[in-house]
C-alpha cells in the first residue's frame, strides 16, 4: 500500500475540536482523520456496494 498526502482546509474550531477528540481516543489528528475516512467509507459500501477500480468501476460510475 503506498502512502498519500492530502492537504485540507479546515477553520480553527473545527481542527480544535479534531485534535481534542483525537486526543480523548489516544490518537494523533491524522490517526483520527483515518478513522473518519475508513467509517464514512464503509458506511458508503453498505448502502451502494463496494467500491472497485478499473473498468467495472468506471462503468458503475457512469449509470
Amino acid at each position: 500500500m503506498s502512502v498519500k498526502s492530502l492537504s485540507i482546509r479546515i477553520d480553527k474550531e473545527m481542527l480544535d475540536k479534531l485534535h481534542y477528540a483525537a486526543d480523548y481516543e489516544a490518537r494523533s489528528a491524522n490517526g483520527q482523520i483515518i478513522i473518519l475516512v475508513r467509517n464514512c467509507i464503509n458506511e458508503f459500501e453498505k448502502e451502494h456496494g463496494e467500491i472497485t477500480f478499473g473498468k467495472r468501476a468506471v462503468e458503475t460510475i457512469r449509470k
